[in-house]
């Protein structure tokens, strides 16, 4: 957890990664939109008792789109043009991206192919954002194999998947994305066209992780509709506590950690960490997310029974813990010590698992109940250690 500043007090550390001050577009604000839909597809996979291969689906469909969105990200914070043509390339993606989401309640038995040709035409995308790189002046140019590897080749590849039958198809994505994935991993920053905006990726991040609490009050609220009751009620006030204090921890603490480190950093090591924190990590921050919003919907849904379903209590729960050793892998990444992190991160996960084993003998309004105070208890012991820290950097007083 790191001390919130300001995104000019964050760019006026010596030596560091300056911040441009740059701010999401209009155009990216319309695209998030289509990931709206996207999430509401994905959570509702998890409704009701899911069970492992249901959470597999969820995993398997959430990161080649989760993915995409990292790499649009990028392409956005290096070429920032607001033209015609990448005005037309955004939105064919946005048109790709709403192709998939239509075909994710099925894209595991027969609508996978439409997926995977929804995601190949998102490589083409990509391809057309990159290639004007590959005509810089040196030493900004992007070298052709590039693009023509990691977008061009893997689309064709992915347009080529959606004639393969399953269960081979779902190997050849993995295979797919683990190669995208080992291309960027090798490049390790090397050759980008440009230096990165850290204060556009930490803003852009963030609003991704709105996107996601916003999935999930929108379940709370739709559930509460259909389960009109009180304790439906009592159960969608508790959810609510739970969603506004991990709100309120994420962009207290999480997302100004990420301003603060990604600032006093130069371009490389910018690079590394806008890659590992908001590339993967985030993956299992905001996966974490979409898993509770399923939970809390039908937590409400069900909130007159004398307990959970146990795949309900393991996605809500369980997403819950997954949030907090996401979070514990950040704070690792930007070099806290183990035992720091651990004092928070050990009951941030393990209460909530502590939750699934006595869900069986808990009503749903008291499981939902203890989670919230879970997360509300993480937020101050946040606040307090804040507290502490301003008190200790402050002078003391004559």
């Amino acid at each position: 957890m790191g001390t919130p500043r300001s995104g000019a007090d964050a760019g006026a550390d010596g030596g560091g990664h300056a911040q441009e001050g740059r701010h999401a577009d209009w155009l990216e604000l319309f695209f998030d939109l289509v990931f709206v839909a996207l999430a509401a597809q994905l959570s509702h996979g998890l409704h009701g008792d899911p069970d492992l291969r249901d959470f597999a689906v969820f995993v398997g469909l959430y990161f080649p789109p989760w993915w995409l969105w990292i790499n649009l990200l990028v392409s956005a914070n290096l070429f920032p043009e607001d033209s015609p043509r990448r005005r037309l390339l955004m939105l064919s993606a946005m048109l790709c991206i709403a192709v998939m989401a239509c075909a994710v309640p099925e894209a595991a038995t027969d609508r996978g192919s439409v997926y995977a040709l929804g995601y190949a035409g998102t490589r083409l995308v990509l391809l057309g954002l990159w290639w004007p790189a590959t005509k810089y002046p040196a030493p900004r140019r992007v070298p052709p194999w590039r693009p023509l590897s990691y977008c061009l080749a893997s689309g064709l590849l992915w347009a080529a998947s959606a004639a393969v039958p399953a269960p081979w198809q779902y190997a050849m994505w993995a295979v797919l994305i683990a190669a995208e994935m080992a291309l960027l991993l090798t490049a390790r920053g090397r050759g980008l066209p440009g230096r990165l905006d850290t204060g556009h990726i930490v803003e852009r991040v963030g609003l991704f992780v709105i996107i996601v609490l916003g999935e999930s009050v929108i379940a709370l609220v739709t559930s509460a509709d259909h389960a009109w009751t009180l304790r439906a009620g009592a159960v969608g006030v508790l959810g609510f506590v739970l969603l506004s204090a991990l709100w309120w921890s994420y962009f207290d603490f999480g997302s100004t950690s990420a301003e603060l480190m990604l600032s006093r950093a130069d371009d490389r090591q910018a690079y590394l960490l806008a890659r590992d924190v908001g590339g993967f990590l985030h993956f299992f921050v905001t996966a974490g997310v979409l898993c509770m919003a399923a939970g809390l919907a039908t937590a409400v849904e069900e909130a007159d029974h004398a307990h959970l379903p146990t795949g309900a209590v393991w996605v809500l729960a369980g997403g819950l813990a997954l949030y907090h050793a996401a979070h514990a892998g950040i704070a690792l990444r930007y070099g806290r010590s183990p035992a720091s992190v651990a004092v928070w991160a050990v009951p941030g996960v393990g209460i909530p698992l502590l939750i699934v084993r006595a869900a069986g003998h808990l009503a749903p309004w008291l499981l939902v109940m203890l989670l919230a105070a879970e997360a509300v208890a993480h937020l101050l012991y946040a606040r307090m250690m804040l507290g502490r820290r301003l008190g200790a950097a402050a002078p003391p007083r004559p």
